[in-house]
């Protein structure tokens, strides 16, 4: 009967969840602080072990991961030779031009590209940027990490000057 277990195990590869929004990498070759994506929402792993199991056993590797959109903690179980799907994360830098009645960041791109999706964070980045741009009135830079599909402003600096 393994046989013919072994044949189910790959029916969740699904190639229609944002092909390029992912890709897989086996489980033994995720690192901490890499990315992951666990109950299909992006996730920065921040421990994680492995254990074998009985005599006949896969070696197992034991995820913690943070969603890097929420901060909720997710974890996650998987043989280590098995493929999980990573995120392809993207940093970029806007430079903030005004911040939105409704908390959304006006923002530039080097090309000079408006963009005006992102959503004023919550927390110590929020707290940052208002001290920055709105106390301090500085030319601020806002860096925003996009993930399948979402974005999120994460950090906030003083522009280098004569930029």
């Amino acid at each position: 009967m393994s046989g013919a277990d072994a044949d189910h195990e790959h029916t969740f590869d699904s190639a229609d969840a944002g092909a390029s929004t992912t890709f897989p990498m086996q489980c033994s070759a995720l690192r901490k602080n890499g990315h992951v994506v666990i109950k299909g929402r992006p996730c920065k792993i921040v421990d994680m072990s492995t254990s074998k199991t009985g005599k006949h056993g896969h070696a197992k590797v034991h995820l913690v991961a943070i969603d890097i959109f929420t901060g909720k903690k997710l974890e996650e179980l998987c043989p280590s030779t098995h493929n999980m799907d990573v995120p392809n994360v993207k940093r970029m830098e806007y430079q903030l031009i005004d911040i939105s009645d409704d908390d959304f960041l006006n923002l530039m791109d080097d090309g000079g590209n408006a963009k005006d999706d992102v959503r004023m964070p919550d927390g110590e980045v929020g707290e940052k940027i208002i001290k920055l741009f709105k106390t301090e009135e500085k030319d601020t830079n806002v860096t925003v990490l996009t993930a399948m599909g979402e974005e999120i402003a994460i950090d906030a600096k003083e522009a280098p000057a004569g930029k």
